[in-house]
């Protein structure tokens, strides 16, 4: 199967975060620290295209937002592991006491927020934005490594596919095979999530049954998911062994688009 269609929306997202990002630290630096001086500078280096770059520089309170989202997105699935990192750099934390440099974040910056006898405002944002950037350029640099696994990259294509062939199994009144065919995109989803979790069942055999209790114990899924997966796993099962009855279409229906939604939300 072609990875490029892909391959090439990371790589594009990736870009354009980025650069937005690096607009970003700019209009911060020009809002929230002295304008002049940041369009003096930005004079010495750019002569007479300083003030079009000031005058293009996004709004921060405005743009900010939806870069976040995005940009939180890309990380959860390219970079799990700091994604959490990347999180706390904007959220105020629940165990905050009172507004200090320390416990500032970037969602006060939005608002305002600020201690004018401590010095402390927005522009104690900056050095937090500065390292939600870094984050995403660390991304970046491991997209561009011959070491990256693009498997992770390109599975939701595959799984889309294989996912298409279990429906038309369905259409064509063969619910087991359509069943075995969703169980085993199931099975390989849960194996990327534990990989990027770096959850371990303790067994030699991987199973739907076991992948989910490890990845509960972890704290990776909560109890919902959980009991979903492990919903999902027994029509899985029934699909594939002999019971006492055959699967019917709604339950056959149920494991295929459970399995989809799977795929596309848990990462």
């Amino acid at each position: 199967m072609d990875a490029l269609p892909n391959l090439s929306k990371y790589e594009a997202d990736l870009k354009r975060l980025v650069e937005r990002g690096h607009e970003l630290q700019n209009s911060a630096r020009y809002s929230f620290r002295d304008a002049d001086e940041f369009l003096k500078a930005a004079r010495e280096c750019m002569g007479d295209q300083a003030d079009d770059f000031v005058e293009s520089l996004p709004n921060f309170v405005g743009t900010y937002q939806s870069w976040y989202s995005e940009t939180k997105a890309l990380i959860q699935q390219l970079l799990p592991g700091r994604l959490d990192d990347f999180v706390s750099y904007y959220e105020v934390p629940k165990s905050r006491r009172e507004l200090d440099y320390e416990s500032y974040r970037i969602a006060d910056s939005l608002i305002g927020l600020q201690r004018r006898h401590a010095n402390i405002g927005p522009r104690s944002a900056i050095p937090r934005l500065d390292q939600q950037v870094a984050i995403l350029e660390s991304v970046e640099k491991r997209f561009e490594s011959s070491l990256f696994d693009i498997r992770q990259l390109v599975q939701a294509d595959v799984f889309d596919s294989e996912l298409d062939s279990a429906k038309g199994l369905v259409k064509s009144g063969f619910y087991r095979a359509a069943g075995a065919v969703a169980g085993v995109v199931m099975e390989k989803h849960l194996q990327e999530v534990c990989s990027s979790h770096h959850v371990t069942t303790g067994r030699k055999a991987k199973t739907i049954s076991n992948m989910n209790e490890a990845l509960k114990n972890a704290n990776a899924i909560d109890i919902p998911q959980w009991r979903r997966n492990q919903y999902l796993g027994d029509l899985r099962n029934r699909c594939c062994h002999a019971k006492d009855r055959e699967p019917t279409k709604q339950e056959v229906d149920d494991l295929v688009g459970g399995v989809e939604q799977l795929a596309k939300t848990l990462f």
